[in-house]
């Protein structure tokens, strides 16, 4: 019987991971063909069909699906086993791959930068997208989360950097309109949201006494990307609600001034989350380091 080969066991966790092969394909920048001559060999190898697949339908098998988890397991135990070589080597190289959300990526593009200029062996690979990942099926290192509650998965670790909340902000000129009106307003005067879609919305907010008051509005503009509600908001154009992380420099400077102060969103915790403490890259030991002491100095 010819021995296992780690490199199929990869390359059928990218397809599963993938959903097909033509997605793992261009992810591995290899050739379809090649990745389904590896699968066939390795279901002949072994004696089972791992997937069933046509020109119309892809599907993991029972047996595949377990498999798969297993060759999850064998390439943590690799990358574990390489760490501690990395470890030994002492300083920090190799590649950091994070996801983080889209909205926190602005804010803390100095803060990977200054890290990559402080570890200039290492790599640096930002996946921005705002859905949660798989840290072992997707081969992330670390993940950057804002949750309203910690996460509980008992796989995971976990790292508090800090909290944010959202706030409302205006140029100048517009939150002189504000001045000491009463949050209800809101639905009279132009306003900024960070939606996808366009119509009436509704902000809920909360005082320090804990009252809660909800407006509906219909925005003047709309926009996932806080960057360009931020600037839009610079221009006048209205009211914003920003996270405080992804404004503050222009609260900083007098570009945008908060408004209705007294009311807030809730907060959200800004967290890591990596899979081990255990058996960490230096570089991924260092990367979470780097950003815990960014957050201490108040980012």
């Amino acid at each position: 019987m010819i021995g296992p080969d780690l490199n199929d066991y990869l390359l059928f966790a990218e397809i599963v991971v993938h959903g097909g092969f033509a997605a793992a394909g261009r992810a591995l920048r290899m050739p379809k063909s090649t990745l389904s001559r590896r699968v066939a060999a390795l279901e002949a190898r072994l004696g089972v069909r791992l997937i069933e697949r046509s020109t119309r339908r892809f599907r993991v098998t029972e047996v595949g699906q377990a498999f798969h988890e297993r060759c999850r397991a064998i390439l943590l135990e690799v990358q574990q086993a390489e760490a501690a070589v990395s470890e030994a080597l002492g300083e920090p190289r190799g590649t950091v791959r994070v996801s983080c959300p889209l909205g926190l990526v602005e804010s803390l593009s100095a803060t990977f930068s200054a890290f990559l200029q402080r570890f200039p062996k290492v790599k640096l690979q930002v996946v921005a997208l705002d859905r949660p990942v798989d840290l072992i099926a997707e081969r992330v290192d670390v993940a950057i989360r804002v949750r309203g509650a910690l996460d509980t998965d008992a796989a995971l670790t976990l790292r508090t950097l800090g909290k944010s909340s959202r706030i409302l902000v205006a140029a100048p000129q517009l939150a002189t309109a504000c001045a000491g009106g009463d949050v209800a307003a809101l639905a009279d005067l132009p306003t900024l949201a960070t939606t996808d879609q366009m119509g009436e919305i509704q902000w809920e907010f909360k005082n320090a006494e804990g009252t809660i008051r909800s407006v509906r509005h219909e925005p003047r503009m709309t926009c996932v990307d806080f960057g360009a509600l931020r600037d839009a908001a610079v221009a006048g154009l209205g009211i914003a609600l920003l996270p405080d992380h992804a404004c503050w420099l222009q609260v900083a400077s007098g570009e945008l001034v908060p408004v209705f102060p007294d009311w807030r969103t809730g907060e959200g915790i800004v967290h890591l989350v990596f899979t081990t403490r255990r058996g960490l890259p230096p570089a991924v030991r260092a990367f979470i380091d780097h950003l815990a002491a960014a957050f201490r100095n108040d980012l």
